[in-house]
């Protein structure tokens, strides 16, 4: 019996040793540090860009207008103009129109999808910001950065159904349509603003410490996890069922934008003072590093196509010059898809 005992053991070690001595399998693909450029030309100021996977489509806000990239060729195929300091575009396919939140005129532009021209503008807060829709109510919300509000608009009928006191100035927001939720980055309060998208009233406000001044939002929906990205160098995860801080992580200066692949269980950060894209996996209770991309300093604003990967950045060298905007467009080095965490 004592022989039996020690032969098990033996085996066991073996064993151990075997897989300690074997290489890593399944070791998470990186980004290629070369990027791709899209020459898109002017200088004036940009913001948001918006990728739409299933049309196939980037919206690049650029000043006065929205560019439109082909994202299977990489190439401008259109431009929706008189959006005048437009920040953010959103799609709604299934009513072929595209919203704009235009900052100077304190409205939103309704687009045609298919000939890109405005069909109508709508009468919001004061300098609209991030924009977003929300599937479940069939609206639009606007947040309002001078104002510190949210107009919630019916897409269909482009009605302002309701103005939503934020109680801080909000930056970047999600919608969890399951939840009947929508999340919002109070930039001045270090809170996240809970909207509840029947009563269009803010049921809660959850602190994000350690995170300071959030700009950048993402939301995991199969993990509940909303990942927050923070001016004092911070990527913070949240659970969005009770608003507690789950990790952090460190990353580059001058965050702006966060960003969430499901695909690849991939979550980013864009830090335009370092020049950098912090990329960690997700899972339930851990934001593991994966890699620190470098970009450009300045590439701050950022989205991704859930369908290839690839993550796109815009950048100029600087504002007023007249050729050099552009967007910047990295790739996995491989397109495997990384293995999706449990829960």
């Amino acid at each position: 019996m004592i022989r039996c005992r020690t032969m098990a053991f033996c085996l066991f070690v073996l064993a151990a040793a075997t897989v300690s001595a074997m290489p890593a399998l399944g070791a998470d693909p990186q980004y290629a540090k070369t990027a791709r450029e899209i020459p898109v030309g002017g200088g004036s100021g940009w913001d948001y860009l918006y990728a739409d996977p299933a049309g196939r489509r980037l919206y690049v806000t650029h000043g006065t207008k929205v560019v439109v990239i082909d994202m299977d060729t990489d190439k401008v195929v259109g431009e929706i103009v008189d959006t005048p300091g437009v920040h953010g575009f959103v799609t709604i396919p299934d009513l072929k129109k595209g919203f704009s939140s235009n900052g100077q005129e304190n409205k939103v532009s309704i687009v045609d999808l298919d000939t890109l021209k405005t069909l109508s503008k709508v009468v919001t807060g004061n300098n609209p910001d991030a924009i977003l829709y929300s599937s479940g109510s069939g609206e639009v919300y606007t947040f309002n950065g001078r104002s510190s509000t949210s107009s919630a608009i019916d897409a269909k009928t482009g009605t302002v159904n309701a103005t939503i006191d934020l109680g801080g100035k909000p930056e970047t927001a999600v919608c969890d349509p399951a939840a009947g939720q929508i999340y919002d980055n109070l930039e001045d309060k270090n809170q996240i603003a809970v909207i509840d998208i029947k009563t269009h009233k803010v049921v809660s406000d959850w602190p994000i410490a350690p995170g300071d001044s959030p700009s950048g939002l993402a939301m995991d929906h199969d993990l509940h996890r909303l990942l927050i990205g923070c001016a004092n160098e911070k990527l913070v995860m949240m659970d969005s069922q009770s608003g507690k801080v789950v990790d952090s992580v460190t990353c580059g200066q001058g965050v702006d934008a966060s960003a969430f692949d499901p695909g690849t269980h991939y979550g980013f950060v864009s830090c335009g003072g370092t020049g950098t894209v912090t990329v960690v996996k997700v899972t339930a209770d851990k934001l593991l590093p994966v890699q620190t991309l470098t970009t450009e300093r300045g590439a701050r604003t950022m989205a991704v196509d859930s369908k290839t990967h690839k993550i796109y950045l815009s950048n100029a060298k600087s504002r007023t010059d007249t050729t050099s905007f552009k967007v910047l467009v990295y790739s996995l080095e491989d397109s495997t898809p990384a293995t999706t965490p449990s829960n």
